[in-house]
């Protein structure tokens, strides 16, 4: 496919890095083609001001499609059980732009955005519509850049938790409770959470990690602790399962977490945040 490409800015002055640069070294990727990302941030209001500068609308309806492939594939393979409407609304939920804007605020995309003036003096850099086509432009950037196994871990490191909460679906979905029940009836003990928090007020994210008789189990992310919480339920609730089906039920917990199931495979930070018992 071919893409008219905007040209990369120069990095700033006094060796600060470019916004372009820090946005890459967030989502994980680095390009071999910073052109690509370049046009993914540019608005077409920037586009009015600066003519012959492509806009970032044609990557937006590539970011689209690459996004609902990803998301349809990991449904598909790792929910078996639903069927095709659940599937479908469970997809529906996770691609919406209100998501995708509150996932490009997590990466910070509104600060490399390329903006014309009226457009940023009008609070366009944490405008969700604007967000939410930036962050399907750079999926699609990422895809032109690195192909599926590029972009298929950036949707998922971001989207993850937000999938298996769709997943579950109405009633399903609370996680904290199927979680408490299942930690009494095997361990004995309920599910320790401790959630830690960053950035600023107005766009603070948690990340809660669930901790069972001294074993963290999952980890997970959101805007709000309760949210965070859930989705640590989900990831522990996920882990669980994969574990009991290598081992016998009462053997689970003495086993501990299966390798390499959760996000990094690590369970060697347990002072991070604060308890919080459910």
């Amino acid at each position: 496919m071919m893409v008219a490409l905007a040209s990369p800015p120069p990095g700033a002055p006094g060796g600060t890095p470019d916004p372009l640069g820090g946005l890459a070294g967030r989502l994980g990727h680095t390009f071999a083609a910073p052109e690509l990302l370049a046009t993914a941030v540019t608005h077409r209001s920037w586009c009015a001001e600066h003519p012959g500068s492509p806009s970032n609308e044609r990557l937006e309806f590539l970011g689209d499609a690459v996004l609902g492939v990803v998301v349809t594939d990991y449904l598909y393979s790792a929910y078996p059980d639903l069927a095709e409407g659940q599937l479908a609304k469970a997809r529906a939920s996770v691609v919406s732009a209100v998501t995708l804007a509150d996932v490009a605020r997590q990466v910070d995309l509104g600060a490399a955005l390329r903006l014309g003036r009226g457009e940023d003096a009008s609070g366009g850099r944490d405008k969700a519509s604007i967000l939410a086509d930036a962050m399907e432009a750079v999926l699609g950037a990422v895809w032109l850049d690195g192909g599926l196994g590029a972009v298929a871990p950036i949707v998922l490191g971001l989207l993850g938790d937000r999938v298996r909460l769709a997943a579950a679906g109405p009633g399903g979905s609370d996680f904290k409770t199927r979680l408490q029940e299942r930690s009494a009836q095997l361990a004995g003990v309920p599910p320790e959470y401790r959630v830690a928090s960053t950035g600023p007020d107005h766009a603070k994210q948690f990340e809660a990690s669930v901790f069972i008789a001294g074993e963290e189990w999952g980890t997970g992310g959101g805007r709000s602790k309760k949210e965070a919480e859930q989705a640590a339920a989900a990831n522990a609730w996920e882990r669980l399962g994969a574990a009991s089906s290598d081992a016998g039920a009462n053997d689970v917990y003495r086993s501990g977490p299966p390798t390499g199931a959760g996000e990094d495979g690590d369970d060697d930070d347990p002072g991070r945040g604060e308890p919080d018992r459910a």
